[in-house]
């Protein structure tokens, strides 16, 4: 199973499909039909998951939708971003440990995963949580899947198995004739 939608309440579609597109959301659709549903798709920019916005998409109260996380590998450049592109966000604050969750100021001071957050909501206040994640967890990943944000994350996912290969294959004492799927399980087992 995977996530595929999540329907957030709004009381203006158009103010909030705008919103989202401006914050660099991706539009993947709107549908009207003529018993006066309307379904607007939008897909934060790198997500698998995407948000439902329209009319009759949910009974939900608008602005009633809190604490979505939102992962982000660089918690400053992403508040930098959303600011620039017009999202009100918070103040970085961070919390030391999952004992320890009162917020302290400014990012974790080692930049810890999973420690580093920022807010925002939409014109609705619908509020979410950008959460800086550097590295995930074990489990945390699908190894039987990888994905890049660019290419150049996925050429220097590959210069990586390419150093690692040859080490094994040192061990081997030989070519690797399938070199390209040991290639593809370390690039899934390694991703960040």
């Amino acid at each position: 199973m995977k996530l595929e939608v999540v329907a957030i309440p709004v009381s203006d579609v158009d103010r909030a499909k705008h919103f989202y597109k401006a914050i660099g959301w991706r539009e993947d659709a709107d549908f009207a039909s003529e018993d006066g549903i309307r379904k607007v798709q939008l897909t934060p920019p790198g997500s698998p998951a995407s948000i439902h916005l329209g009319t009759g998409v949910t009974a939900a109260a608008p602005g009633s939708a809190q604490g979505m996380f939102l992962v982000v590998k660089d918690i400053e450049e992403a508040k930098a971003e959303l600011t620039e592109r017009g999202a009100v966000v918070s103040d970085i604050f961070h919390v030391l440990s999952p004992v320890d969750r009162e917020p302290s100021a400014g990012p974790h001071p080692d930049r810890g995963t999973y420690s580093s957050y920022a807010t925002f909501s939409d014109p609705d206040g619908n509020t979410w949580l950008l959460q800086e994640v550097t590295k995930r967890l074990p489990g945390r990943i699908d190894t039987t899947r990888a994905a890049y944000d660019s290419v150049e994350e996925l050429a220097e996912a590959m210069r990586q198995a390419e150093a690692a290969h040859g080490e094994y294959e040192k061990t081997l004492g030989h070519r690797d004739e399938d070199w390209p799927t040991w290639y593809a399980r370390y690039m899934a087992e390694h991703q960040v």
